[in-house]
């Protein structure tokens, strides 16, 4: 009676239609109680195995229709027949898929072996995008919502030395207060003015040049002067922090290593193992003989490699561990508790200034990612330390590398890339359901069945837990070796309080010192060209050079009326006085045989005559060019030959 029972219960099942045809035989057997016939035992023990299989379809049903991931779920599961467990088989994990067509770094695709990812190609849909380069707009939009890529569209705002120079000086002027950390930046040549009166007034100070996008050290050098500096050329230039602080008489400076796991809402987190990079040159204050000495003054291992004095060793060598730095701070008596919390400041400050941009380029280019958040980003900040242990902030990098060259790297940069993704929790989304739910709205909106659904009443759903919540807790209880630096409370709500407009009017004031700047390059360059027009040799006009040009077009109008009336009332002796007078006034024109002969290359006229200067007045005349002119009077004094060998005849002609 009770398997009886429990058969009744599954009657309405529409997926097992087939048990019911069973069901009415076992319906007509039932009044006869007291018949026990062998077939009715094999009939009931065949039901018991449908029933459990119908029962295990319904579990599956309910455990995994909400998530396929391996996250627990708040389903109660229901009572489960014995017979019925042993037939469960359990649901695998969807694997993670990750694009690093992009990415040249192994340590990445090592980790991420390590937790079981398969590499793909772009074409495929992939979970994760990791990039050494920053993403575009037109790759960001065509992102699913599943997917999660390793940049935030706008943190070039921080990372290009041009742009976080910018920001950062748009706060100072704000929060002097606050922004106090950056070193005086001038973005040339747009600020080439300011900069040169700067250098003018403080004579002792040093400069260090940076190009606007470079990495790696490449084209930084130390200035005393500005002056040799081109005007046109685009350029970071930076009050040179000329007293570090030093560790054994060597410069030094530190990456911190900052993860932004989303923009909205903000959510900071410092790694708490670094690298710590040395220069390889005892340092001493700049001067003229020792501004040229890269080893000295900068720290990038991308240079100080190349020197003879580096040292590879992991506690006093060139390049060290944060965990080493605390050592030695602490036992020349530093406040390490005070010394990071002042980093932290640092950084959390830089992000803070382009906050807005990130939350706007987030929004604009990813408004349907409600599962997961789309981005996610390890940044390196370079920090310097001075002789008072005031943090500066250098620069930022949004591809720090991840070469791993020595062993020290491989344990601070593969345990920092296995803490981020543990944190980001990999598996949180799956992308089976998403790509069935996208169908099933298309489908909706296509076929208008869920036109209603926004009048719905909200009461009617309970409300679960967002993804929000879900990632923030898994965050919380999955730090590893991070410590979260943003939010604490209420220390920073000040600095987002920012005037909306100050942005822009950064942008505007750059971009008309930009136009200043382009209209004194565009002064400098014609006063250059006045200057080399000067230099070249070229006769200066006098009243007498512009009086030549009238006499020269009287006496053509005298010889060539003199020319027909030779022929007509004088003889031929006078005719030859004339010619000779002619011939003083022209003294390339020759006897009658080389008039004829008389011919000139015109590339070697070209080669030997100055080019005319360029005519600004109308109102002048044209300068004369000497072998238009030569040519003009060639073609005259053929002209008389020409008369006067046939003039004769035809002048009498004229007369008779």
């Amino acid at each position: 009676m009770a398997q009886l029972d429990l058969h009744d219960t599954f009657l309405n099942d529409e997926d097992h239609l087939h048990i019911t045809k069973q069901t009415g035989t076992l319906s007509k057997r039932k009044t006869d109680k007291e018949e026990k016939i062998s077939p009715e035992h094999l009939v009931k023990e065949d039901m018991a195995d449908k029933i459990a299989t119908i029962l295990m379809h319904n579990y599956d049903g309910k455990l995994y229709g909400e998530d396929d991931t391996s996250q627990p779920t708040s389903c109660t599961a229901p009572i489960i027949p014995i017979e019925a467990t042993r037939k469960k088989k359990k649901r695998k994990r969807s694997q993670i898929s990750i694009c690093l067509t992009n990415c040249r770094y192994e340590s990445i695709r090592k980790v991420a072996s390590a937790f079981g990812m398969r590499e793909v190609s772009e074409e495929e849909a992939w979970n994760f995008y990791w990039t050494d380069m920053s993403v575009s707009v037109e790759r960001a939009k065509e992102m699913k919502r599943f997917q999660r890529i390793n940049h935030f569209p706008g943190m070039l705002e921080i990372c290009r030395k041009d742009l976080l120079a910018r920001n950062l000086n748009r706060m100072q002027k704000i929060y002097p207060k606050e922004y106090n950390f950056f070193p005086k930046t001038w973005c040339l040549p747009a600020d080439f003015g300011e900069a040169l009166n700067y250098s003018k007034s403080r004579k002792n100070k040093t400069f260090i040049i940076k190009p606007e996008c470079g990495s790696q050290g490449r084209g930084i050098y130390l200035t005393k002067s500005l002056k040799d500096i081109k005007p046109t050329d685009k350029l970071i230039c930076q009050v040179y922090l000329s007293k570090p602080y030093l560790v054994d008489g060597y410069k030094f400076d530190i990456r911190v290593y900052t993860l932004i796991t989303s923009c909205d809402p903000l959510r900071i987190f410092v790694y708490n193992e670094g690298l710590v990079r040395f220069a390889t040159s005892r340092y001493a204050d700049p001067n003229v003989n020792n501004t040229t000495n890269v080893f000295m003054h900068l720290t990038n291992y991308a240079l100080n490699k190349h020197s003879r004095t580096y040292v590879y060793d992991s506690e006093a060598g060139s390049k060290r561990k944060i965990s080493t730095l605390n050592k030695i701070l602490l036992s020349q008596g530093v406040d390490l508790d005070r010394l990071w919390h002042s980093i932290d400041q640092v950084i959390v400050k830089t992000i803070i200034s382009a906050w807005p941009i990130l939350k706007h380029s987030y929004h604009a280019c990813f408004p349907s990612h409600d599962m997961v958040h789309a981005c996610f980003e390890i940044l390196g900040f370079d920090i310097l330390l001075d002789h008072k242990l005031h943090p500066f902030i250098l620069e930022v990098n949004h591809s720090p590398s991840f070469h791993t060259d020595t062993q020290l790297d491989r344990e601070v940069k593969e345990g920092l890339l296995t803490d981020t993704l543990t944190m980001l929790n990999i598996w949180q989304c799956d992308k089976k359901r998403v790509l069935e739910e996208d169908r099933k709205r298309i489908r909706d909106r296509l076929l208008q069945t869920n036109k209603f659904a926004e009048y719905a009443p909200t009461e009617e759903k309970e409300p679960e837990k967002s993804p929000w919540q879900t990632q923030i807790q898994w965050e919380e209880t999955h730090l590893g070796n991070f410590r979260r630096v943003y939010p604490v409370g209420e220390q920073y709500a000040s600095l987002f309080q920012q005037p909306s407009g100050s942005l822009y009017t950064g942008t505007a004031s750059s971009r008309a010192r930009g136009d200043c700047a382009r209209l004194q390059r565009e002064e400098f360059q014609q006063t250059k060209a006045k200057a080399e027009a000067l230099k070249k040799p070229s006769q200066p006009k006098t009243k007498e050079d512009d009086q030549k040009p009238k006499e020269k077009k009287e006496k053509e109008k005298e010889g060539e009326g003199g020319s027909m009336s030779i022929s007509v009332t004088t003889d031929k002796g006078k005719v030859k006085v004339k010619e000779q007078k002619k011939k003083e006034d022209k003294p390339k024109v020759a006897s009658k045989p080389s008039l004829m002969q008389q011919t000139v290359s015109p590339t070697e006229e070209k080669e030997k005559e100055p080019k005319p200067s360029y005519v600004t007045c109308s109102y002048e005349p044209d300068a004369i060019v000497e072998r238009e002119e030569r040519e003009r009077l060639n073609l005259l004094a053929q002209r008389d030959f020409l008369i006067r060998s046939y003039g004769i005849n035809l002048v009498h002609n004229l007369v008779l």
